[in-house]
């Protein structure tokens, strides 16, 4: 096989080998990895190529079967010149869904590299929700220099949609649905269906207004298929039970889709007036958004994204190492005040790191569990001092377990049994305490408005390193007699 990036070989291939350039584009087809939907290296090495020789309709035989979330990879896999010219030479044949599948930070930076007209003409061919998802994250001047360039009906949706606030359910929502009055018969809104060209591509339910645009109740498919014709649509439709509202929070929506296993839910606005549906599709997208989230406020990360740049990585990452070392400080702090002691027994400086790391560890282990009890509302007041009594019987079982072990270790290592006895119960004192840090310290973040993922792991491993040190080396202390 020839290698498309060489220029000098595709010139003179054709003649001495009787190949044309569209079969050398066919044989780097061929080595894609389509089976796994990877990219591979001389499938990306092809786009390159055909990206510098602006060869747009190489370009688009190589892009043209690939799934939009394949071509996401393709364009993070590019360099950064490259993204925008991928665009512009594949021009209409360019699937917009695609940039939704890109994370934010890359995003935003091709858009901005795009000039607004082309942007435009694209996010016009989508469903509203995808096109609020790749506008929201613009500043407002470029979003309306894009939205003036549409046309009057899809800039109206979509900056209704952008009015709504960030995370809501109003910015998740796709504003193309299917809408019947209640006196239409089953017949009639087959035949509607049949015959009308601006429909959702892809919807489960049909929902049943009044005059005002009021929701009434929905038909599902299955029932309006098995209905016979003659049939109205107001004695077959359900009454709605889970309506959504535009400004409710995305992760409130999710937790109900969960919740009454939904597959579509009306969206109504402060009138109840039907202004939209969210999908399940969409439900995924925000449930894995949400849980990224509270992975990322546990670790104190923030909101970065792997192609931020180190700089942006850096700088969102500071201010938890920062209030670590804070915290830190005041752990060696309280070791300071036992510093006589640890000079007396060097066999304490060697275990007191141990107590410490085991209550950080169950702390960590109680808090990951709390944090997505609270995000899920898995806990409540109908059962808080249930889930703090079994984290502490736990913290106090654990603690058993291994203030046997760890006191016997200690006990052989330094030949002291009295050593060994007294990190026993340090380790029974520090595993108690992290497991009620662990649930009372989120439970008390969320109770005062503070979101616990992001707060609480500081918190928690200041609680078990100050009372694993002074819990250890204040026993040692009393018990040999040393201060």
């Amino acid at each position: 096989m020839v290698d498309i990036k060489d220029n000098d070989a595709l010139e003179e291939t054709p003649a001495a080998a009787g190949e044309t350039v569209a079969e050398v584009v066919e044989e780097t087809l061929a080595t894609h990895d389509e089976e796994h939907g990877g990219i591979s290296e001389a499938f990306l090495e092809a786009v390159q190529d055909a990206i510098e020789r602006a060869d747009s309709e190489a370009l688009k035989r190589l892009t043209e079967d690939l799934h939009e979330a394949d071509l996401a990879d393709l364009i993070e896999a590019l360099r950064a010149p490259e993204r925008a010219r991928l665009v512009e030479l594949l021009g209409s044949d360019f699937d917009f869904v695609a940039l939704t599948e890109l994370d934010e930070t890359l995003r935003v930076k091709l858009l901005e590299a795009l000039p607004s007209e082309v942007v435009a003409a694209g996010v016009s061919e989508l469903e509203s929700d995808d096109a609020v998802y790749i506008l929201e994250d613009l500043d407002a001047p470029e979003q309306a220099e894009i939205l003036a360039q549409m046309p009057a009906a899809d800039r109206i949706t979509l900056q209704r949609s952008l009015d709504y606030p960030e995370e809501s359910a109003g910015r998740r929502m796709t504003s193309e649905f299917i809408s019947v009055p209640p006196f239409w018969s089953v017949g009639q809104t087959i035949d509607y269906m049949r015959e009308s060209e601006d429909l959702p591509d892809e919807f489960y339910e049909i929902f049943v207004v009044d005059p005002g645009f009021r929701l009434l109740g929905t038909v599902s498919l299955n029932h309006l298929l098995r209905a016979k014709r003659p049939t109205r649509v107001s004695d077959i439709m359900d009454e709605t039970r889970h309506v959504v509202h535009a400004a409710e929070d995305q992760e409130e929506v999710a937790r109900m889709f969960g919740h009454y296993n939904l597959v579509s839910a009306a969206v109504v606005d402060d009138s109840d007036r039907l202004v939209g549906i969210i999908t399940i599709d969409d439900i995924v997208d925000v449930i894995q958004e949400e849980a990224e989230e509270d992975i990322r406020a546990l670790s104190g990360v923030g909101d970065e994204e792997i192609s931020d740049t180190v700089f942006e990585i850096a700088r969102s990452r500071f201010t938890w190492l920062l209030v670590n070392l804070g915290t830190a400080i005041l752990a060696s702090t309280v070791i300071g005040l036992f510093d006589g002691t640890i000079e007396q027994m060097v066999a304490l400086a060697v275990l007191m790191p141990i107590v410490a790391s085991m209550g950080g560890n169950a702390g960590t282990q109680t808090l990951t569990v709390a944090v997505r009890a609270l995000a899920t509302r898995d806990i409540g007041s109908y059962n808080v001092m249930r889930v703090v009594m079994r984290e502490t019987f736990v913290g106090f079982v654990n603690g058993l377990l291994f203030a046997v072990i760890m006191g016997v270790i200690a006990a052989f290592w330094f030949q002291n049994s009295q050593l060994g006895g007294v990190i026993a119960t340090a380790m029974v004192v520090n595993l108690v305490m992290a497991g009620l840090a662990g649930i009372l310290v989120p439970l008390t973040l969320d109770k005062f408005g503070i979101d616990p993922a992001i707060a609480s792991a500081v918190f928690v491993t200041t609680v078990t390193d100050v009372v694993g040190f002074c819990a250890f080396l204040g026993l040692a202390a009393w018990w040999f007699g040393l201060m």
